[in-house]
């Protein structure tokens, strides 16, 4: 009985924090979708600038983080989490303007993929990364024409989404609460603004675009990124990363009902391969029960 109660203790924090996960993965993608429909009146930059925006906003007036007394190391960290940020939201932005929300994220999810790859041993992770990978190569072999500048986009988003599966717990242990985020958010919003200002022009000052874009921040990047930080205190990266397999099916389920897109037979298998592959790599990393 000595060691029963610390046991029940971790299996609950790591079913929460589980169920944190999926509900940030929901919100994520809804929002992705929603921004997406709004691509025909602004261009991706700055609706990227003003989902960060929105979100560093909230988060300031919300968590009012605590700077005094800050650490060099600790600033960094926050900057290293905001490049994450920028080039993750700002890459997946531009793929979304170029192929469907669902075959972008499938493509992106080889980032958080690699990580737990990465964090495994063995030739069975190995051969599931190369099943992954097939399953990328069947898009060339879709019916429908593939923009490869999306999918450049994709992979280089994937490339932001593995380094903010590292950074995070990082960030999570050097600030306190969701003060590191806010800082972040900040810094992210800060670093993206000239470019934003430019592509943006007048439709910066839309009421409705302005709306639609603090929306867009708490349901792509408030609500997730706290409940994944949350999620990351406690879940190890290499659950954190199996559990995004999520990902690509929320996303194609959220553009099928919001915004009408489709994917054909061998797209669906594409994605298949992928998400197999990350709960092949689940299986392979998990700890087996004593």
């Amino acid at each position: 009985m000595r060691g029963y109660l610390p046991r029940v203790c971790f299996v609950s924090r790591s079913r929460s924090a589980i169920w944190l996960v999926i509900a940030a993965i929901v919100s994520v993608q809804g929002g992705a979708a929603f921004a997406k429909s709004l691509f025909g009146q602004i261009d991706p930059t700055a609706m990227v600038w003003l989902r960060l925006a929105a979100s560093a906003l909230i988060l300031v007036v919300i968590v009012r983080p605590r700077l005094a007394g800050r650490t060099r190391h600790d600033w960094l960290v926050a900057a290293a989490y905001a490049v994450t940020l920028v080039l993750m939201n700002w890459a997946i932005y531009q793929s979304f303007a170029r192929i469907p929300l669902g075959l972008a994220v499938t493509i992106e999810f080889l980032g958080p993929l690699a990580v737990a790859v990465a964090m495994s041993r063995g030739w069975r992770e190995v051969l599931l990364a190369l099943l992954a990978g097939a399953g990328v190569v069947l898009l060339g072999f879709s019916p429908t024409q593939v923009d490869w500048v999306g999918v450049a986009y994709a992979l280089l988003a994937g490339v932001g989404w593995a380094g903010y599966i590292v950074v995070g717990p990082w960030l999570g242990r050097a600030w306190k609460g969701l003060d590191g985020l806010a800082v972040a958010s900040v810094m992210g919003t800060a670093a993206l603004a000239v470019p934003a200002v430019l592509l943006g022009g007048s439709a910066l000052v839309s009421r409705h675009i302005l709306v639609a874009g603090a929306a867009v921040g708490l349901l792509s990047s408030v609500i997730p990124y706290s409940l994944e930080l949350q999620a990351l205190r406690t879940l190890p990266r290499r659950v954190f990363s199996i559990l995004m397999s999520l990902e690509p099916a929320v996303a194609a389920g959220a553009a099928l009902l919001l915004l009408g897109e489709r994917l054909s037979v061998v797209d669906m298998v594409a994605m298949a391969c992928v998400i197999a592959a990350s709960v092949g790599v689940t299986g392979a990393t998990a700890p087996k029960p004593d």
